[in-house]
């Protein structure tokens, strides 16, 4: 099996989606890691700099997972849905022959996350299925899949702080709490991690349950008989 993960800036594999990643690498899937924009606007320093650091940053991440990530470098803050974007996309695709696509969502925070989107949705169709990532903080996020990284964690956390160039802490947190939460919003068992993804079927693509690594292991619901049995 083949995965291409596609994330608008240089960290945005690692916060959102890199514990399935991980997952999908101890299946023996072949991972391609594809960051859209050079990532220049990330910070303070000289935008040429930053933009080499940057992807410095996202080499080494990738590299714990065995892979390394191709870059398109379009212009971090202004990436746009037009026939650039699409056209890059579709080679992508083209080249690398992926079973399953996972990108951000279409409504997420970023504008350069939604426009990245909406160009995968286009240059993808009637090529390859494609999952959405979950959203920062997961405003306005329903998933329908969940995959268990409780054992990646560590991993995940690895790949997160390779981006010193980003103050990776705070994303480090945010990425736990969320995973703690999608866990439990699936009845997972305690202590377990997951990320949560949406998939909108889409011809000829209507079900992608057996492209995905395993869902958390939820605790078993048993009714409450004695409480049933009370009479008030």
């Amino acid at each position: 099996m083949k995965i291409l993960a596609l994330g608008a800036h240089p960290d945005d594999i690692e916060i959102f989606m890199f514990g399935t990643m991980a997952a999908y690498a101890a299946q023996g899937a072949e991972l391609i890691f594809a960051v859209a924009t050079d990532g220049a606007r990330g910070g303070k320093s000289d935008p040429a700099i930053l933009a080499r650091m940057r992807r410095e940053e996202a080499m080494a991440a990738a590299a714990l997972l065995g892979a390394a990530p191709r870059f398109l470098d379009f212009p971090d803050g202004g990436l746009v849905a037009d026939a650039a974007l699409i056209d890059a996309l579709k080679t992508l695709i083209r080249e690398t022959a992926p079973d399953l696509v996972i990108t951000h969502a279409p409504a997420d925070y970023h504008a350069d996350h939604r426009a990245l989107s909406d160009g995968v949705r286009i240059a993808a169709s009637f090529a390859v299925p494609v999952l959405h990532a979950d959203t920062m903080g997961g405003t306005g996020f329903s998933p329908t899949h969940y995959v268990d990284i409780s054992a990646y964690r560590e991993i995940k956390t690895r790949a997160i702080r390779a981006h010193q160039s980003q103050m990776p802490e705070q994303y480090v947190d945010r990425a736990r709490i969320q995973n703690e939460f999608r866990a439990g919003q699936c009845n997972a068992t305690p202590g377990s991690l997951a990320e949560a993804f949406r998939f909108e079927p889409t011809f000829p693509f209507a079900d992608i349950r057996a492209l995905l690594p395993p869902a958390p292991p939820i605790r078993p619901v048993k009714p409450n008989t004695a409480a049933a049995g009370q009479t008030g």
